[in-house]
């Protein structure tokens, strides 16, 4: 290139052969598809991020599209001396508008632990399922399962290289192990945070505001598990983005165990008639 420069030569193509030439050319095609035409569905973007901001799709008023949808679920799960309990809604919603109200948003990792989904539930369950493979890929190297804290180790590097690309994650990480029982969350920003009682997403608040006037360490199996339903009902009842059918799940030494799915409008028929 030097020598280019000092014979005052600035168009390479002449030493190139057609081939060449022309492989440069669609090369250059392609990067002015990927960056001028953000619509073009098959480049793609080099950032995420940056090129949703980019996109700019109208409806046919001329008003701009929100592609940036609001996320909403509940999702809850606490420590007791019987275990973990888990419970979660399943509706699935992009914005105002409900996609689903089956969606099953708790994810088996292995036997002895459980991943809750919250936020983008593409990113969710894509993620859980590479932990799952990790998990069980630990397992055949060492011959002994993995720990609830290595797994959630795991899952917040993955998640921290990503860092900054528009991941949509706020999962909970529930198990039982050699150490006993262990509950951690994990967001999109790679934080892990180990914990006893947590709510996730939109209707979290309400959630929270169950479990704080119901929740000891001392609850028996059933009242642990009609806590977390109750819980995930009123959340359902008071939040829009969430709704569907409320899962419970247990997680013993044994192992983990689907306790019940319930849908909210049969849970508020039963509270409703025995109030009365």
């Amino acid at each position: 290139m030097a020598m280019l420069s000092l014979c005052g030569l600035s168009d390479d193509t002449l030493f190139k052969s057609k081939c060449e030439v022309e492989e440069n050319e669609a090369f250059e095609t392609f990067q002015s598809d990927n960056t001028v035409n953000q619509m073009n569905l098959y480049s793609l973007p080099g950032n995420p991020v940056e090129n949703m901001r980019m996109i700019t799709a109208r409806d046919t008023m001329g008003r701009p599209i929100e592609l940036n949808f609001h996320h909403g679920t509940t999702t809850l799960g606490f420590l007791y001396q019987g275990g973990i309990v888990l419970a979660v809604d399943s509706r699935a919603t992009g914005g105002q508008y409900i996609g689903s109200q089956c969606m099953k948003k708790i994810v088996e990792i292995n036997d002895f632990m459980l991943g809750t989904l919250a936020g983008g539930a593409a990113d969710c369950v894509y993620w859980d399922r590479v932990l799952s493979k990790q998990c069980r890929l630990h397992e055949l190297r060492n011959k002994e399962r993995i720990s609830v804290t290595a797994a959630s180790k795991i899952m917040s590097n993955m998640i921290y290289y990503y860092k900054g690309y528009g991941l949509s994650i706020g999962m909970m990480l529930a198990g039982y192990d050699k150490n006993g029982p262990s509950l951690f969350y994990i967001d999109n920003d790679g934080s892990r945070t180990p914990g006893k009682v947590f709510s996730v997403g939109s209707g979290s608040i309400y959630a929270f505001g169950v479990l704080d006037s119901g929740y000891k360490w001392d609850l028996t199996d059933e009242e642990a598990q009609k806590l977390g339903q109750r819980a995930i009902f009123h959340a359902t009842h008071r939040d829009a983005y969430s709704g569907g059918i409320v899962r419970v799940y247990h997680i013993t030494k044994e192992g983990w165990k689907h306790i019940k799915n319930e849908d909210c409008d049969e849970i508020y028929d039963r509270v409703k008639n025995e109030a009365k």
